[in-house]
């Protein structure tokens, strides 16, 4: 029992991450589909790495090239997977106007001006809201904002169809059930708890926004979603979540 999750769990931080796995640990497509419960463990690893990544650089450089230091190890343990998906779901809803045209702008591994435009946005929203946040939290909300992010994407396993026939996400394209779903979120809401309860809980609401928005355009636009929509809504989930936690009500 212990080693079919641990193998689930490396099946999953295999298939996002450019971390090593342990050899005996196989390419099971059935595993891969009951590995979305540890899509916000490896969230938590990710994020954990991209905060030790933001204190050691901390204790030389200020807080923005520390920030970017954590940005570029999130990005290289990814290999840009979430980001690329992110840019392909917006050049191909922002350059298509049918489900067909849609799916095949997003296949093309070419970057489009609407793709182009959207991930420097991305990117500068995503650093301009981490440098605002009060540096001694920084490294606990990149651990909570890659967890939560990952969750929002699994999520999508739940409530919708994959579209395509075949592709990147494939292996995941069996709908999660209800009991992996609560595991899921049990995981990522454990980063939460380390953080100031209000603002934690409206970037958890901004997060849930836009995840809805997003499953909502997914719906409407081309029936269901695509390896480049679970990457897109991690994206903007992660960002609105940092945002969140800069509300100010007082």
């Amino acid at each position: 029992m212990l080693r079919c999750e641990l193998e689930y769990f490396f099946g999953a931080l295999r298939f996002f991450t450019r971390l090593p796995v342990p050899a005996w640990v196989g390419h099971s497509s059935a595993a891969l589909d009951h590995s979305a419960r540890y899509f916000p463990a490896v969230g938590i690893v990710v994020g954990a790495l991209a905060a030790l990544a933001y204190l050691l650089a901390s204790s030389f450089w200020p807080t923005t090239l520390a920030v970017l230091a954590a940005m570029g190890t999130a990005i290289y343990l990814t290999g840009a997977f979430h980001e690329d998906g992110w840019s392909d779901m917006v050049d191909g809803f922002g350059g298509g106007w049918e489900k067909a045209q849609i799916l095949s702008i997003m296949k093309d591994s070419r970057i489009g001006s609407f793709g182009a435009i959207a991930l420097v946005m991305l990117l500068l929203a995503r650093f301009c809201a981490l440098i605002e946040l009060a540096p001694p939290t920084i490294p606990l909300s990149l651990v909570a904002g890659h967890a939560l992010s990952r969750f929002a994407a699994t999520t999508l396993l739940r409530g919708l169809d994959y579209v395509r026939d075949e592709g990147k996400a494939k292996p995941l394209a069996t709908r999660i059930g209800y009991g992996e779903l609560a595991f899921a979120a049990g995981t990522a809401a454990l980063p939460l708890l380390l953080l100031p309860a209000l603002p934690a809980l409206v970037g958890c609401m901004l997060a849930a926004l836009a995840t809805l928005w997003l499953a909502r355009l997914y719906r409407r636009r081309i029936g269901g979603y695509t390896g480049d929509c679970l990457g897109a809504t991690q994206q903007l989930a992660e960002v609105a979540f940092y945002c969140g936690l800069l509300c100010d009500f007082s």
